[in-house]
């Protein structure tokens, strides 16, 4: 008689390493009761943010720094509509 007891550790293998990945594929939110983690948004001071507009003024145009200062901006407001 042959024992199988390699063929269902293998599959359980598969089927432990499938559902881990596809957890990471899940639509749902992790979050329980409304808690969510919103990352903190730093708060500048009015002299910092003029500084930082001269220097972005003093940018080529297309910079690359530009473009990632205009994502930058987009996730700071999304912390801030997360944190509600």
């Amino acid at each position: 008689m042959t024992s199988n007891v390699g063929c269902w550790k293998r599959r359980l293998a598969v089927l432990a390493i499938t559902t881990s990945l596809l957890t990471g594929c899940a639509t749902v939110s992790s979050d329980v009761e409304g808690l969510a983690a919103c990352p903190p948004v730093v708060e500048y001071s009015e002299d910092f943010q003029e500084s930082a507009a001269v220097e972005l003024v003093l940018l080529p145009e297309g910079s690359a720094i530009m473009e990632m200062l205009s994502d930058y901006a987009v996730m700071r407001e999304q912390a801030r509509t997360c944190d509600g």
